[in-house]
């Protein structure tokens, strides 16, 4: 049987659920990176349905929203509860070089991973000098 003594404690991992710490945050944990042409960010959503993810994209604002729900049966006796439940929201303000039309999302093992695509106006391209002469040289912009 796990036993519990120490109030302080309780009331201190209370304050990390809520408050977070630099290695727990309280918000869902996120990487970010670009990678061939593509902005990716991971969410870490662990014991997440992917059903109760929601993502939506207003202006250049991309909101994550997820729930993990408890999984306690109504006969069951709590003795320990650490993991945090309840919904959890992070919102991504996305430059005005990504191309949020065409954002693709996947959830694999806890992870949530979205990848946007830079937008193609945002991408390096040639531009085309005339001469007099009626000839064309490229130079890239």
């Amino acid at each position: 049987m796990l036993m519990r003594t120490d109030p302080f404690r309780e009331l201190d991992r209370l304050a990390q659920q809520v408050l977070g710490t630099a290695a727990r945050p309280a918000a869902m944990p996120m990487d970010a990176w670009q990678e061939d042409g593509e902005f990716v960010v991971a969410f870490d959503l662990p014991g997440v349905d992917v059903d109760s993810v929601d993502l939506n994209v207003e202006r250049n604002v991309l909101t994550v929203r997820a729930e993990r729900k408890d999984p306690m049966q109504p006969n069951v006796e709590l003795v320990a509860s650490e993991r945090p439940r309840g919904v959890f929201s992070r919102q991504l303000i996305l430059g005005d070089t990504l191309d949020t039309d065409r954002i693709k999302a996947a959830y694999d093992q806890g992870v949530l991973t979205l990848r946007i695509p830079v937008a193609q106006q945002a991408k390096p391209r040639k531009i085309e000098i005339q001469t007099q002469q009626g000839g064309m040289q490229q130079i890239d912009a």
